[in-house]
């Protein structure tokens, strides 16, 4: 847990950030996590996920929005990409994942002028026959977050949220979210949140997470289980069988790049699982929460620093 919060803070830190994106030795592995940096490079990945029989979700990535007229870029980003996703046409099959903080929600008035931004991006979605999940960030954007979620489906009732199970308020929501149309991607959460919000433990991060898993998947909505664990996939499975829910009902979903033997796997059992595809220039505050999440990924990134390709 030291290492993660560690790991956290630095995707937090400018300096680390120049020295971290201008070593070439970097790429190599960022290449593992991110799809590339371009349109075209995302669309890629997704035609090959495709053949594979699975699923995918884009992030566009870009958070530390410090103007309006950044936030209207990653709207633009975030159209153009919907464009060229129509042109596969993979419906539902490919959506789009948005974090709020990339349109604006940090700045002045940042609430309102988030919901104005993503707006058209649900609409072009909804006319491709797609839809948009809202990612959930640290604890402090959690309501603007659900009552932007709150606005969205009014008209695009299919508009996805993502519960974070290390925070304690998760529960709750889960039971306000778990109801007819509703989509909710349940993790266990990759932000540095302090002990007066979150689980600081990892055996009650999965313990919670445990509990919000089984408060969805008893619901009427559509759970998408986040986790590379092979534990609580196998309990995801379990509760779908409990409660007679049909393969189209629920998701797994992983990080491109982790366990994509697995994701293939599962997705040729019969279990219907979608790859959270991320890709952009400003990848850096992403990857190190990747290297935040597993001790092994960290091993992977020094021992690629060290090793001349």
């Amino acid at each position: 847990m030291v290492l993660q919060k560690a790991l956290l803070a630095a995707s937090r830190r400018p300096g680390l950030r120049r020295v971290v994106t201008g070593n070439p030795a970097t790429r190599r592995v960022v290449d593992r996590f991110v799809a590339g940096e371009t349109l075209d490079d995302a669309l890629v990945a997704v035609r090959a996920l495709s053949a594979d029989g699975i699923q995918v979700t884009l992030d566009h990535l870009g958070e530390d929005i410090t103007t309006r007229a950044e936030a209207e870029r990653s709207r633009d980003a975030y159209l153009a990409l919907l464009d060229g996703l129509a042109a596969l046409e993979l419906g539902a099959a490919a959506e789009v994942s948005v974090k709020l903080s990339a349109f604006g929600q940090s700045l002045p008035d940042g609430h309102d002028l988030a919901l104005e931004l993503v707006r058209p991006v649900a609409e072009a979605a909804t006319a491709i026959g797609t839809t948009v999940t809202l990612d959930m960030e640290d604890h402090r954007t959690v309501e603007s977050t659900l009552a932007v979620l709150a606005e969205l489906r009014k008209e695009h009732p299919g508009t996805g949220a993502v519960l974070q199970a290390m925070l304690f308020r998760s529960e709750d929501d889960a039971k306000a979210l778990a109801v007819t149309g509703s989509r909710v991607r349940l993790v266990k959460g990759a932000y540095n949140e302090p002990a007066a919000v979150a689980h600081q433990k990892k055996k009650d991060v999965d313990a919670a997470y445990a509990r919000c898993l089984e408060i969805l998947m008893a619901g009427p909505g559509y759970p998408m289980v986040g986790s590379h664990d092979p534990a609580m996939v196998a309990r995801a499975h379990e509760l779908a069988a409990q409660h007679s829910r049909a393969p189209d009902s629920w998701e797994v979903q992983m990080l491109y790049g982790i366990r994509p033997e697995e994701q293939r796997r599962l997705a040729a059992a019969g279990t219907r699982v979608r790859a959270y595809v991320p890709y952009g220039v400003d990848w850096y505050a992403y990857f190190m929460r990747r290297l935040a999440e597993r001790p092994a990924n960290v091993g992977f990134f020094l021992r690629s620093l060290v090793t001349r390709s």
